[in-house]
């Protein structure tokens, strides 16, 4: 017993193996002399180093508890975790109870939440791991049910927030029959939108957790300010870029403000609408992601994150969708506006190794995000490393069985 108090995770209330180090870090050198690929290589983010480029995405689950984090979120983020993603993001979170868009969804509008989420993150850590969350507010695309059940509204009468929601301009997400119309934020609406994000930025940290994303893409009310598109006002919040792209700032600034100055700042930006045919000449496309990304950059945030599309119904993805990292060319785009100014990351279609090692390698990107490549397979980090041959640090618990069945001394 002596032994195995002395190897185990210090401030842990049971007994785990210290992971040192953690599981998913490249052994260095090789056994066989190689280079590590970049995919494998570490990367410091302001305090933080991350001991692979294998981001795992945050992906709606809408299996919260009033907000809180259930065995559900352990079962399938510890799952991944223990062999080593660079960092796990927990799902979209909520800032406020307006803010969702399905009434399961995570959410840090209230202290009660943080107990079960500081639950998953001590083990992310007694892991060695790292813990990410994502802030989001829905504004107008909220109180739709459960992603299983279709795109449909929940009616007030049956626990929906339909005449809760809100957005840059009174219009609706669905010109369809029984889709609410969104009140206009005024200054008041605004100031408190800005709060919650705050208040959850702290929320987050008492829980423990290690990076924080913000959520501007896919139609969410920071996208819906930054768009011409939904963002039809004619104040300091509307018109040109530089007043749409405000809200955002104050969020960025607000939640820059209460985190420690060592915890990184993710955003995940939109490097297209996809609504060139619908709204020619109002549709956000990459050149308003690259100038976003260099005020972002400005206003202390550490990472950008470029996807796409979700603002409107009417959009057209284009032949590419669904095509290996059919995404990187918009974060391509981004990059080069930034230089060396934050990293860059690309999501989308990365389900091998190849792919992967391509986005960072030949399109000098920085990151990958992955979500559901570890849906299909929690092993992924092992996966992609069988398939670049590079041999990492498994579990402990692991690596005994994979040493011909004897424990290494």
């Amino acid at each position: 017993m002596k032994h195995a108090t002395a190897s185990a995770t210090l401030n842990n209330s049971y007994f785990t193996p210290r992971q040192d180090p953690p599981a998913g870090t490249a052994l260095d050198p090789q056994p066989d002399g190689k280079p590590i690929p970049k995919l494998f290589q570490p990367l410091a983010i302001r305090g933080l180093e991350l001991h692979n480029r294998i981001v795992m995405s945050p992906m709606s689950q809408c299996s919260a508890n009033n907000g809180a984090v259930t065995p559900w979120h352990t079962a399938l983020l510890g799952g991944a975790l223990i062999y080593g993603p660079g960092i796990t993001f927990l799902e979209d979170t909520a800032v406020l109870p307006e803010a969702r868009l399905r009434p399961d969804d995570n959410g840090l509008w209230d202290h009660a939440q943080i107990g079960p989420l500081r639950a998953l993150v001590d083990f992310a850590h007694s892991q060695g791991q790292k813990m990410g969350v994502q802030l989001g507010h829905a504004g107008r695309k909220g109180s739709v049910v459960n992603i299983w059940l279709g795109p449909h509204v929940v009616t007030k009468e049956a626990g929906g927030w339909a005449d809760e929601l809100v957005a840059p301009s009174a219009i609706p997400y669905n010109s369809a029959p029984g889709w609410p119309v969104p009140r206009e934020l005024d200054a008041a609406g605004i100031a408190h939108a800005v709060k919650g994000f705050a208040n959850a930025a702290r929320r987050a940290v008492k829980a423990g957790i290690d990076v924080i994303q913000i959520h501007g893409a896919h139609g969410y009310l920071l996208h819906q300010f930054l768009s011409p598109v939904t963002n039809k006002r004619t104040d300091r919040y509307g018109g040109s870029f530089e007043n749409r792209a405000r809200f955002t700032l104050e969020v960025v600034d607000a939640v820059r403000a209460v985190i420690p100055e060592g915890m990184p700042l993710f955003f995940r930006l939109s490097g297209s609408d996809w609504l060139e045919e619908t709204f020619p000449n109002e549709s956000l496309g990459v050149e308003d992601a690259a100038k976003l990304a260099l005020l972002l950059a400005e206003h202390g945030v550490d990472l950008v994150d470029v996807t796409s599309g979700g603002l409107h119904p009417a959009q057209k993805l284009g032949v590419n969708m669904g095509a290996p990292a059919y995404q990187a060319e918009l974060a391509v785009a981004v990059k080069k506006a930034v230089g060396d100014r934050i990293p860059v990351g690309t999501i989308g279609t990365i389900t091998t190794a190849q792919i992967a090692q391509h986005v960072l390698e030949d399109l000098q990107l920085d990151v990958v995000f992955l979500a559901r490549q570890f849906l299909k397979d929690h092993q992924t980090v092992w996966t992609f490393a069988e398939q670049l041959d590079v041999k990492i640090k498994l579990p402990v618990q692991f690596e005994w069985v994979f040493a011909g069945g004897r424990p290494k001394k």
